[in-house]
């Protein structure tokens, strides 16, 4: 059955001196939709960039008075083994869905269906996993809505063919961009881009010296230039291609350090595949660093680690939004990212460069490095731009919109 998620509480106060204006909008349009229940759905708690929105997000939810709730689904490696297959396939990967697949898929989210209870208004389903929810328990009158945060622009087809029923059951569909919506699919369709939370553990103010204690405490030292990448053990991320243009920058940076930081999460076995092969490499570069949220390295590090970098990159291949690059460039830290998915649309204020190859990602992070002062003015209009675009505020005033016009509540 699906497992609440304990959450701590917000003091909207603390957002009104970051966002005054934004919040008194916020809290009028909230005032209109007060009570109202709200279930989110996901797969985890922790490890990815779903369930660090859904940390912030519901907390936002509860303070400005509605009842929000999280829970995540209960399931076991055979399920999550064939998800994070439909999650790469629905980002283009080559997949032949088996008998047996399909038939784990329907049992877990059968499982968990069961357990849902009639006593919300609106239940916001995350991605593939929990997908099938809404199909098999149509006698919850609830408005259904399937929030998807990854690439689908040219999805497998068989995964697809297989996801579309249940997916189309649900009274809206939200992408993170125009791109992302799967030829034939009809409805109502919303386009909302996620953000990040300037108050989490992640992204608050972090003095110099805490950050750079917290660097040296987990044994990176500050004797060169630093580059880092976090994100997922994941192969979209490119962890290998990072490497490669680390090795091209180091022969001109001997002394540089690159930090590679991921977060394991309980649904990507994946991941632990990728993470030892990146661990092989690391043994061989005393520079090459490789952190995990199991050993250690947690969001303040991660704060820590994109203050204190000279450049952060981003390499990846495919990306649903990539909110890395707002986390970052919310610190003023200039980031050289893949032009892919949702990354372009964070950067299009500036904040640093898109590249398309190993070696341009070498010579761009080589670029920043070098000159200072114009990583400094990128790192400066970046954060400008997420502060505009890409907060949570703007988030939930966007979940607020759409929420009400399924209700069809004047807000």
């Amino acid at each position: 059955m699906p497992q609440p998620v304990d959450l701590g509480e917000l003091n909207l106060n603390m957002y009104d001196e970051i966002l005054p204006s934004e919040m008194e909008e916020l809290r009028q349009q909230a005032e209109d939709l007060r009570g109202l229940r709200i279930l989110h759905i996901n797969a985890t708690p922790y490890g990815g960039g779903v369930s660090e929105l859904l940390r912030s997000l519901v907390p936002l939810e509860r303070a400005l008075g509605l009842d929000s709730n999280w829970q995540v689904i209960t399931a076991d490696k055979s399920f999550f083994r064939v998800t994070k297959a439909i999650h790469n396939a629905l980002q283009g990967a080559p997949y032949k869905l088996t008998k047996s697949d399909r038939e784990t898929y329907l049992a877990y989210n059968s499982l968990n269906a069961r357990d849902i209870t009639d006593d919300y208004d609106v239940i916001i389903v995350h991605d593939p996993q929990p997908a099938a929810i809404c199909s098999l328990r149509s006698d919850i009158k609830a408005k259904w809505i399937w929030r998807c945060h990854i690439d689908t622009s040219a999805p497998n087809s068989e995964a697809w063919e297989f996801l579309y029923p249940y997916v189309s059951k649900h009274d809206a569909k939200v992408f993170t961009m125009p791109d992302f919506i799967p030829k034939g699919l009809d409805g109502k369709i919303e386009i909302i881009a996620p953000a990040i939370d300037p108050l989490s553990p992640k992204n608050t103010t972090l003095p110099e010296h805490m950050a750079r204690q917290l660097i040296n405490w987990i044994g990176v030292p500050k004797d060169g230039p630093l580059i880092c990448q976090v994100s997922r053990f994941d192969p979209w991320k490119d962890p290998l291609g990072v490497i490669e243009a680390y090795h091209l920058i180091k022969q001109e940076l001997p002394n540089v350090h690159l930090a590679l930081i991921g977060s394991m999460a309980l649904d990507d076995p994946e991941g632990w595949e990728i993470y030892q092969t990146v661990v092989d490499v690391a043994k061989k570069d005393r520079n090459l660093h490789v952190f995990t949220n199991l050993i250690g390295v947690g969001d303040l590090q991660v704060n820590a680690f994109q203050r204190l970098a000279d450049v952060v990159i981003q390499k990846s291949i495919r990306e649903g939004f990539g909110l890395v690059i707002s986390e970052t460039l919310w610190k003023g830290t200039p980031v050289v990212a893949g032009r892919a998915g949702g990354i372009p649309s964070q950067m299009a204020g500036g904040g640093g460069f898109l590249v398309n190859s190993v070696e341009e990602t070498a010579e761009k992070t080589l670029i920043l490095i070098n000159d200072r002062k114009f990583a400094d003015l990128e790192g400066s209009r970046g954060r400008e731009y997420v502060r505009k675009n890409f907060l949570v505020t703007r988030l939930v005033r966007d979940h607020l919109q759409l929420m009400a016009s399924l209700l069809r509540v004047a807000v």
